[in-house]
């Protein structure tokens, strides 16, 4: 396990595009916000939510049991991983050569097993930790739903619940993530180069809804591969459109391509659900959606599939291509 004593290399970044108008806000208390979802689906793949219903004293002390977690020694934290699939991660993302400047903890949203090995760490805390990390999980998948079943009007499927259906199946293959960002030591804002602390991807579930506290760092992606930032917001929410909804969507709506900059001087922490459906479930595009003799662009595959080539792949990869349907020259 790395200690945060050295940082590595730095590399020089594009400048991104600090136009923040584009990102799409919306507001969830408004009667009628499906056509703003539907759209914002399709033209960034990302948007914030405000009147989100997420209780904020649930936030405050989700976050606050967070940060007193990442406080304590590596060598404590270190008793919580390596994640397999689950725990404390540090610096590695995945198996597959990626790192960055985080450390994290990767929690499932169905089973409290994982919860063990927090057990020794944090004592009777880690109990109100589960309790919060589950009542926090509860609020966020609720409002994940709420959103895809008015994407879902306004796509005007018949099935209200065809999304959300599968967040909330009892198999739902969910995950929860906190990630934090330490700061640099020796850190120069002035010298002009960035550090990754997350590479960028696409999120190969169907949507992921973020929340950071007051500290910047994330960029997105637009269609024409400009960078831009996403200014910190903690009252708000973030959406990301997943690989999954892209797929049933027939690429209507667009997985947002999205990366993080440590921000070097203060530290960074989000949390975020990772709404995805059980394992065995069928990918494809909805046949709804499909107008006249429109072609599938994807082969149908079940979530298990996409997930294990998924994570046998690098962030960078494009892992939607290995279930693209070539058409024929």
């Amino acid at each position: 396990m790395v200690v945060h004593s050295k940082p590595p290399a730095m590399e020089q970044l594009s400048r991104p595009n600090h136009r923040a108008a584009f990102i799409p806000l919306i507001d969830l208390s408004k009667p009628d916000t499906k056509a703003q979802l539907v759209r914002a689906c399709e033209d960034f793949g990302f948007f914030k939510v405000v009147h989100h219903g997420v209780p904020a004293d649930l936030i405050r002390d989700l976050e606050a049991e967070a940060l007193r977690f990442f406080s304590l020694p590596l060598s404590v934290k270190a008793q919580a991983g390596p994640p397999d699939p689950f725990g404390y991660g540090d610096k590695k993302i995945g198996h597959n050569g990626d790192v960055g400047w985080l450390e994290y903890l990767l929690l499932t949203t169905n089973d409290s097993s994982d919860y063990h090995k927090l057990s020794s760490i944090f004592g009777h805390a880690a109990e109100k930790f589960r309790c919060l990390v589950n009542k926090y999980i509860a609020a966020v998948r609720k409002m994940a739903c709420e959103i895809l079943e008015m994407v879902a009007e306004g796509l005007r499927i018949q099935q209200r619940d065809a999304f959300s259906k599968l967040l909330m199946d009892e198999q739902s293959d969910s995950v929860f993530r906190v990630n934090h960002y330490p700061p640099i030591p020796g850190f120069l804002e002035s010298d002009g180069r960035n550090l990754i602390g997350f590479g960028e991807h696409t999120d190969p579930q169907i949507i992921s809804v973020l929340r950071s506290n007051n500290i910047s760092g994330l960029q997105i992606s637009l269609k024409d591969g400009r960078w831009i930032s996403v200014p910190p917001d903690h009252n708000s929410f973030f959406i990301n459109v997943g690989d999954s909804l892209q797929v049933m969507t027939n690429g209507r709506f667009k997985s947002v391509k999205h990366r993080v900059v440590a921000n070097g001087s203060k530290s960074r922490l989000s949390m975020i659900y990772f709404g995805g459906p059980p394992l065995s479930e069928k990918i494809a595009p909805l046949a709804s959606l499909m107008q006249g003799e429109e072609d599938s662009l994807y082969k149908e595959f079940t979530w298990f599939e996409y997930k294990k080539s998924a994570y046998k792949s690098k962030l960078a990869d494009n892992r939607l291509g290995l279930f693209e349907k070539i058409a024929a020259s």
